[in-house]
């Protein structure tokens, strides 16, 4: 979170910069200071401001991409806590930034098949994800064409919802990648399938999965329900 955001957040509360600094234990003119750029925020007046705002999941603290099998569970409750439906019944816990959530996910050598039909949910249900950091970190570590791909599902689902602003903003980052596709075969987070499996995708997949060399046979038809 930089200055700007943090004057958009206070104001969108309808806190003065007195009001906000006094329930953030600081000056105003330190928080003017802040707000404008002028002065770094530090780690603790971060978390003060993380735990007396109210802050939109896609504001939420994102490091350095660190490289990590996670559990089934882990992805459960992330998405849950983000609010996906498939996954309403589950108790949420804390939320993780979901910019953090799809990459972590698009890093996976395996996925549970409920996750990965979760994954185009997310750049639907938050359009205004740290686009910058996740686009190079899909690069970086060599999984733009998954992303890609499931930013392209996301599309088709946005046009059956006549959001075209959304699938427009959505089809852009794909052309964005298309720079950088990988002639390399991967899956969509799948890779013990066996050599049966993966002859037959080669002949049955979509023609998305076709153009990014993903073997894999998920479609928007399959996903749209579950994003009602």
């Amino acid at each position: 979170m930089n200055g700007p955001e943090l004057k958009l957040l206070r104001t969108r509360q309808g806190w003065t910069q007195q009001d906000a600094a006094q329930r953030m234990g600081v000056t105003q003119a330190y928080l003017s200071m802040v707000e404008r750029s002028i002065r770094p925020m530090s780690r603790e007046f971060h978390e003060k401001v993380m735990d007396i705002l109210v802050v939109p999941a896609t504001l939420l603290p994102l490091g350095d991409f660190e490289r990590k099998e996670w559990s089934t569970e882990h992805f459960v409750d992330a998405l849950s806590s983000l609010g996906y439906p498939g996954f309403a019944y589950c108790r949420s816990g804390s939320k993780s930034n979901p910019a953090q959530v799809l990459m972590e996910a698009l890093d996976s050598e395996e996925l549970d098949s409920r996750i990965t039909e979760a994954l185009p949910w997310i750049p639907l249900a938050y359009p205004d994800l740290n686009w910058e950091w996740l686009l190079l970190n899909a690069k970086v570590h060599d999984r733009q064409n998954r992303l890609a791909f499931v930013l392209a599902l996301a599309s088709q689902i946005a046009a059956t919802k006549t959001d075209s602003q959304l699938e427009s903003v959505l089809k852009e980052r794909v052309r964005v990648l298309e720079r950088s596709r990988l002639a390399v075969e991967d899956t969509l987070c799948k890779q013990s399938m066996t050599q049966a499996e993966r002859n037959w995708l080669r002949s049955h997949r979509p023609h998305a999965a076709t153009f990014w060399n993903l073997l894999t046979d998920l479609t928007s038809d399959q996903l749209t329900h579950a994003f009602a």
